[in-house]
C-alpha cells in the first residue's frame, strides 16, 4: 500500500515541478527565511527506509516547501508535521494533501523559531543555512528524539552523529541529544 501511495504522491509533485520548468523557472528559490529547493522522490522514500522511520510516531520536517517530504513521511508515521514560512510552499503541501486525500499530515504556516519541537520523536532537515545560525542551539534546547539531516553540507556541530549513510551520493546522519 505505501509503494501505490508513494508513486501517486512522486506523479503529482512531479507534474508540478513540470509546471514549474514549462515557465522557464526552476522548482527552487528563496523564502523570507531561506532557500527552498524540490526535494528528490525516490531519494527521501529511500532515506526513510533506511532510517527506520516507522519506528517513529511524531514527525516535522523543518522548513517543509511543497510538502513532499512530510506526505511521504506520512506513509510511515502516525503524525506527520510540517512547517513552512511561504505562503504559497505552505499553500502547494495543503492543496497536494487534499488532493490525495492524506489526513495523517498537518502543515503550519509560521516561522520555525516560535513553534515547538519537543512533541515530535523524530524531525527532519535539508539545511540552507548553517546550524549554529540558531537551529542546532532550539534543536539542543527543545528537541527530545532524533534528527535526520538530508545532505552533505551543514552538518549539526553538537548533536552526536547515531548513524549515516548514502543514498544516490547523497549523505543522510541521524542525530541525537548528546548525554550530559
Amino acid at each position: 500500500m505505501n509503494d501505490i501511495l508513494f508513486s501517486q504522491i512522486k506523479k503529482e509533485y512531479d507534474i508540478f515541478y513540470r509546471n514549474i520548468l514549462g515557465k522557464c523557472r526552476l522548482p527552487m528559490w528563496s523564502t523570507s527565511k531561506g532557500f527552498w529547493n524540490a526535494s528528490i522522490s525516490d531519494e527521501i522514500y529511500e532515506a526513510f527506509k533506511r532510517a527506520k522511520l516507522n519506528q517513529f510516531n511524531n514527525f516535522l520536517d523543518i522548513g517543509s516547501g511543497d510538502g513532499k517530504v512530510v506526505l511521504i513521511a506520512s506513509l510511515f508515521c502516525k503524525n506527520a508535521e510540517g512547517i513552512e514560512i511561504d505562503k504559497f510552499l505552505h499553500s502547494k503541501a495543503i492543496e497536494m494533501q487534499g488532493k490525495m486525500g492524506i489526513g495523517n499530515a498537518q502543515f503550519h504556516n509560521k516561522d520555525f523559531f516560535q513553534h515547538d519541537v519537543s512533541k515530535y520523536d523524530i524531525l527532519f532537515l535539508a539545511p540552507d543555512t548553517p546550524p549554529e545560525r540558531g537551529i542546532e542551539n532550539k534543536l539542543l534546547k527543545e528537541m527530545k528524539g532524533r534528527l535526520i539531516h538530508y545532505g552533505h553540507h551543514f552538518q549539526p556541530r553538537f548533536l552526536k552523529k547515531e548513524d549515516s549513510f548514502l543514498v544516490n551520493g547523497n549523505l543522510v546522519g541521524v542525530y541525537s541529544k548528546q548525554k550530559n
